[in-house]
């Protein structure tokens, strides 16, 4: 893969985990025990309403949600770039065969080529 397009690839990866990372710090925070990990905030209760404390355990409901699935992307971002330090992007995980550029340009943390996805 030539220097050039590795080099865009990783820029793009870097822009997006720090994108992620800042609408994960919206919601969440780091874990100090896990690496990589992030734990969502639940809401204080100041001895309000059971109405509205009810919306917060709803919502903390659906921020879990959000947040898995933005510590998922993140996670991949991040082994995508571990890949580039290790000289393995873009090979397929499963037929080790390359990943085209084309589809490591729509999708830059793609893990499996076309094929095999």
């Amino acid at each position: 893969m030539k220097k050039e397009f590795l080099k865009k690839q990783k820029e793009k990866l870097e822009e997006q985990k720090k994108r992620l990372e800042e609408r994960l710090s919206a919601l969440a925070k780091r874990s100090v025990k896990v690496r990589g990990d992030w734990i969502t905030r639940y809401p204080e209760f100041n001895g309000g309403h059971l109405e509205e404390e009810a919306d917060e355990v709803e919502e903390y409901g659906n921020l879990l949600s959000i947040g898995y699935t933005l510590e998922l992307e993140l996670k991949k971002i991040n082994d995508s770039l571990e890949k580039m330090r290790k000289g393995k992007y873009g090979i397929c995980e499963k037929c080790k065969k390359p990943i085209s550029q084309e589809r490591l340009k729509a999708y830059p943390q793609a893990k499996f080529c076309k094929k095999c996805q």
